[in-house]
């Protein structure tokens, strides 16, 4: 059976998916970044790969049919790890699935990604980076689901969302939200590009999508 490769599965977001992916039998490989982490997703009954965005990581996508991208370089690093990671891993890893015909690809982007100059000046570079992969992503042949969270929280996962700043008040989503929201745009038809806001709200996740 081919495998949902997690490409950032050691992150907040992707450890939260990648357990919820397992809980519903669905069949995953976590890509992480050294042994101590593949072991401990493998202790957790999750098969585990290690692979480098900054490097060799291509082997990951064997034997893989889809693919999310929920990785990132973090807070704490300055701007040549967002590029590097962020920005040409991404690329890199959407050339893969185009050269592997994959199936479907969910990128964990950025709300408000395609204004990066209205961002405060710290995370413009940032959301440049965003940008770019989502603009290279939707001009591929690979069917895509972008999903672009607000400002994420640690509260617990209500399971509903809203998709338009609009329709409620706030900016946040919870990292649960957001693993719940992958879970479900890999459940859906991946024939059509999507992006999704995401922010917290009172739509069931899966009526949201259903609406999307």
């Amino acid at each position: 059976m081919s495998k949902i490769l997690t490409i950032g599965a050691n992150g907040q977001i992707g450890r939260l998916f990648c357990q919820k992916a397992k809980d519903a039998e669905l069949p995953i490989r976590a890509m992480v970044r050294n042994d101590e982490q593949r072991a401990r997703f493998e202790a957790q009954g999750i098969e585990a790969v290690v692979g480098d965005l900054e490097g060799d990581f291509f082997h990951a996508f064997d034997g893989c049919d889809r693919v999310v991208f929920t990785a990132g370089s973090g807070g704490s690093t300055g701007g040549d790890k967002t590029l590097l990671v962020d920005l040409y891993g991404a690329i890199r890893a959407i050339s893969e699935s185009e050269a592997r015909d994959v199936d479907h690809f969910v990128m964990v982007s950025a709300l408000r990604a395609e204004q990066p100059l209205e961002a405060a000046p710290a995370m413009r570079h940032y959301m440049v980076a965003k940008l770019l992969a989502d603009q290279r992503l939707l001009e591929s042949d690979v069917p895509a689901t972008i999903l672009r969270p607000g400002r994420l929280t640690d509260e617990a996962g209500s399971g509903r969302v809203r998709t338009s700043l609009a329709a409620g008040e706030g900016f946040d989503v919870s990292r649960e939200n957001v693993a719940g929201c992958i879970l479900e745009a890999l459940r859906q038809p991946s024939t059509a590009n999507r992006v999704v806001d995401l922010l917290d709200g009172n739509t069931p996740i899966e009526g949201a999508f259903a609406e999307g």
